[in-house]
């Protein structure tokens, strides 16, 4: 691991529950849908690509949602969606692999695995189409890479900071998340992805992640160079329909 003596207790806490964490032992074997092609349509189709996500709570959230993660599912793709998110890390997300299954059986988008994978094994626990490997928390970052891309999975390597990016670009890496969320303190900052944008090579495809909250703060990622946004409180957790919540945020803001 990269980084242990500034994480967040929250942060910490996740990170040994995973730990702890075992596979199943059996090796899957994942025929994806391809990811940066979903973002390429989005954009073909006059839509903003999103990554909305399904995510019952999380250590900055209060309360938990108990709708049915497959109708959100459904009503995000509805609301025009590119791709989706679906949280496994059960104790302190609420997550499950099993709800990760019931949504990629009813859609016909690429689905993100979100969770903190830290060892092969635990890649074997659920088909997905993209997995998260987050570089601060891997010894072995090319390693996790091509272990995951061995099972057919497309992986979204997050990272921090220009250096975090740097590790991820020498691993391989070819798509890439930045994190706009603190793990010292999970405080966001969107200034975060305009500091590290700059240096994304432009054949790497680009997601904007966190605090991406209205449909300015999408303008202002898109405008540093995001290829797509990882979006789930604001669509989860808005004022509108979880369908009209996903459409805010992907209809251009020239288009109203």
């Amino acid at each position: 691991m990269n980084s242990r003596e500034e994480l967040a207790p929250a942060v910490a806490s996740i990170l040994e529950a995973a730990r702890q964490r075992q596979g199943p032992g059996e090796r899957v074997a994942v025929t994806p849908r391809d990811f940066p092609a979903a973002v390429a349509r989005a954009e073909a189709d006059g839509r903003v690509p999103v990554v909305a996500e399904v995510k019952p709570t999380s250590p900055t959230t209060d309360g938990t949602d108990d709708r049915d993660p497959v109708e959100l599912a459904e009503e995000m793709v509805a609301g025009g969606a590119a791709a989706l998110s679906v949280l496994t890390e059960p104790e302190h997300f609420g997550g499950s692999c099993e709800t990760l299954r019931r949504v990629r059986e009813a859609v016909d988008v690429p689905v993100l695995r979100k969770d903190f994978l830290l060892e092969e094994q635990h890649l074997d626990a659920v088909e997905a189409d993209v997995v998260l490997l987050i570089a601060r928390f891997l010894d072995d970052l090319e390693g996790m890479l091509t272990a995951a891309r061995e099972r057919g999975f497309q992986a979204l390597v997050e990272v921090h900071d220009r250096t975090e990016l740097r590790q991820a670009l020498d691993a391989g890496a070819d798509v890439v998340g930045v994190n706009n969320r603190d793990l010292a303190n999970l405080v966001v900052n969107l200034e975060t992805f305009e500091a590290v944008a700059p240096d994304v090579p432009d054949d790497v495809t680009l997601v904007a992640e966190s605090g991406i909250a209205m449909p300015a703060d999408v303008a202002r990622m898109r405008r540093a160079g995001a290829d797509a946004l990882l979006v789930g409180t604001a669509i989860m957790r808005g004022s509108g329909t979880v369908t009209e919540n996903t459409r805010r945020l992907t209809t251009p803001m020239t288009d109203r």
